[in-house]
C-alpha cells in the first residue's frame, strides 16, 4: 500500500490514497490552519471507525443478516503531553436490519475488535479499547 503526503498550504495537507482517491487535512485556525478538512487525528480515528464497521457489516452479510445500517459514534481521549496517542477510545455501535440476531451482531463486533480490525489492533497499542452496541429494527418505508 502506498499513499502521497502534499503540503498545500499553512497547515493543510492533502494526502493521495494508491487508489486514486483524495483527502485534504487541515490544523484548527489557532494551529495556523483554515479548517477546510479534517485534522489528520481525526482522520485516524474515523479511519479506524470504517476498518471496523466494514468488518462488522461484512459479518453479519456473510452470516445472512438482514442488516440494513450501521453507524459507529466513537469517543475518543488523547494523552495531555507529545506525542498526543489516543488512550481511550470507545465505539458504540448503531446497528439497524429486520430481527437481527443480537449473538451475531456482538460476535461481529467482537471479531472486528479482536481478530480483523488492523487499525483497531494498532491502537490498542496505545489506547484502551472498548466496544458497546445497540440495535434498532429497521422501518419499512410505506
Amino acid at each position: 500500500m502506498k499513499a502521497r503526503i502534499k503540503w498545500v498550504e499553512n497547515v493543510a495537507f492533502l494526502g493521495e490514497t494508491e487508489s486514486g482517491h483524495a483527502v485534504l487535512m487541515d490544523g484548527s485556525p489557532e494551529a495556523g490552519g483554515r479548517n477546510l478538512g479534517p485534522r489528520p487525528m481525526e482522520t485516524v480515528l474515523i479511519g479506524t471507525g470504517a476498518c471496523s464497521a466494514f468488518d462488522v457489516i461484512h459479518i453479519l452479510k456473510k452470516g445472512r443478516e438482514p442488516v440494513t445500517d450501521c453507524v459507529v459514534e466513537i469517543q475518543a481521549e488523547r494523552a495531555p503531553t507529545d506525542p498526543k496517542v489516543f488512550t481511550c477510545i470507545h465505539f458504540h455501535f448503531v446497528v439497524t436490519g429486520n430481527n437481527l440476531n443480537t449473538a451475531k451482531v456482538e460476535r461481529a463486533i467482537k471479531l472486528s475488535a479482536e481478530v480483523y480490525c488492523s487499525a483497531s489492533a494498532m491502537m490498542a497499542k496505545t489506547a484502551d479499547v472498548t466496544h458497546d452496541f445497540e440495535i434498532k429494527q429497521a422501518t419499512n418505508a410505506s
